[in-house]
């Protein structure tokens, strides 16, 4: 392994030889085909519960209930993250990514078969038990095998592939959407087009084969299990995170980080889909636009809006990346947690027309999910082998318990304080009500360690307490 202060000259991949592309890219791809479910997911909620409510379903109930949904999936996200981040630490990383990538990919395909929102919620429940397991071992897998000036470089393009995920189920959205106003899928059954996504969402557990046959543990991992033999401590222990001062600090701080950015995501920034929906309903309805054709125009509209979300995405988080690297952790996620809670409130008070799809869209993407750029780098430097998988799933699912609230919130704005405006005024109004969150990340920085320039913590230091 390099140090981090060596070979500071020349580009960073010139490091890596032949394994540590093919970890970089499995873990990647593990990453981009949760982000797959995960969009799917915000992309078929909207569908799914008007179907699944019937049509006399309100407006407000059906936000309620896709914010109950929602709430439902981040709480299993949680769970699993929780449970898998502890297995990646004991078993194996690259053992433990198998599974909860076979896991993730069987239930979202169980999802297109609901006939109720409650079943519906119970796969996503599991669902999530999956998605919420794959970062933390991904991440720790790529931290470990990676050089380390190549390290927070290789984490930031692993993160960036989440965009590449979520562009692929917008588009998977807008192609069953346009199928779906042809009359294609009606032809097939009469299955909805969210339901195809979910099938299409099952197909990722392919991957877990070539993960099973071709992927190795890290050595510095595969050491410390052999060490952990002798010395009786056991690997991935909660009461060892909790145990010593300094990584019982960094776990809190991560988790109020996270906190801050991924309610700021899932319980605001990936509800302004709806919003688009709701607003380019009225426009297209007075185009003359209605049943079937407006169906499916919304969906390719929604999937257009997903796209543009993640295009500024990608470029959010390789721009984070390399700002973390110059100016330090904290620094940058400063900068971060600011543009967030200005880019948000704004597209959720100015969005009235087509047009701002291809540029309110982009920014706050590149805004909000900079930030996740940030917790992929940052993370695993707050732990050492022995809780890096662990620590990290904390941060990030400890959060994710908290950020349930934030769907759950957002759906109580909408329908019981601004359910009396009109039209898409309630999300409106929740939603720059919501951006306050981002202050917590503000407000928890101070108290952050910046690990710019350092290597990944000793493991001794974990053995000592």
């Amino acid at each position: 392994m390099t140090t981090a202060s060596s070979n500071e000259n020349g580009a960073w991949w010139r490091e890596l030889n032949r394994y540590h592309w093919f970890v970089l890219v499995v873990a990647s791809l593990g990453w981009l085909f949760d982000c797959l479910d995960q969009q799917l997911f915000n992309l078929a909620r909207r569908p799914a519960m008007i179907e699944l409510l019937g049509k006399g379903a309100a407006p407000g109930q059906i936000d309620y209930y896709a914010g109950v949904t929602t709430a439902i999936f981040l709480l299993g996200w949680a769970t699993g993250g929780l449970v898998f981040g502890m297995l990646g630490d004991r078993i194996g990383r690259a053992r433990t990514m198998m599974f909860t990538i076979l896991l993730y990919s069987f239930c979202t395909g169980l999802s297109a078969f609901s006939t109720t929102v409650w079943d519906f919620a119970f796969y996503r429940f599991i669902t999530g038990l999956g998605v919420g397991g794959e970062f933390a071992v991904g991440v720790a897998l790529v931290a470990e095998v990676m050089p380390d000036r190549a390290r927070p470089m290789a984490l930031g393009l692993l993160q960036a592939f989440s965009a590449i995920g979520n562009v692929s189920a917008a588009l998977i959205s807008m192609g069953l959407g346009t199928l779906e106003q042809q009359g294609v899928l009606g032809k097939l059954n009469q299955w909805g087009a969210w339901r195809w996504m979910f099938v299409i969402g099952a197909l990722p557990a392919l991957l877990a084969l070539v993960v099973r046959s071709k992927l190795q543990e890290p050595e510095r991992w595969v050491q410390l299990k052999q060490q952990s033999k002798n010395s009786g401590i056991q690997l991935g222990s909660y009461a060892l995170l909790f145990r010593d001062p300094r990584w019982r600090r960094n776990a809190i701080v991560g988790v109020l980080l996270a906190c801050s950015g991924v309610i700021g995501l899932w319980g605001i920034a990936f509800f302004s889909v709806d919003l688009t929906q709701s607003v380019l309903k009225e426009i297209l309805i007075k185009r003359g636009v209605s049943g079937a054709q407006l169906s499916g125009s919304l969906k390719f509209w929604a999937g257009v809006a997903s796209i543009m979300i993640n295009i500024g995405a990608f470029l959010g988080m390789i721009v984070f990346t390399r700002v973390t690297q110059r100016i330090g952790r904290k620094p940058a996620f400063a900068i971060s947690f600011t543009l967030a809670m200005v880019s948000t409130a704004g597209l959720f008070w100015f969005f009235n027309d087509f047009s701002h799809l291809f540029w309110m869209m982009p920014i706050m993407g590149f805004c909000v999910l900079s930030l996740f750029g940030g917790y992929a780098i940052y993370f695993p430097e707050l732990f050492p082998t022995s809780i890096r998988s662990t620590g990290t799933s904390f941060c990030y699912n400890v959060g994710r318990f908290v950020a349930a609230s934030g769907p759950l919130t957002l759906g109580y704005l909408t329908r019981d304080i601004f359910g009396h405006l009109p039209k898409e005024m309630p999300l409106r109004y929740a939603g720059i009500c919501m951006c306050a969150v981002f202050l917590i990340g503000l407000a928890v920085l101070p108290f952050a360690p910046e690990t710019r320039g350092q290597p990944l913590p000793d493991e001794d230091r974990a053995f000592t307490h």
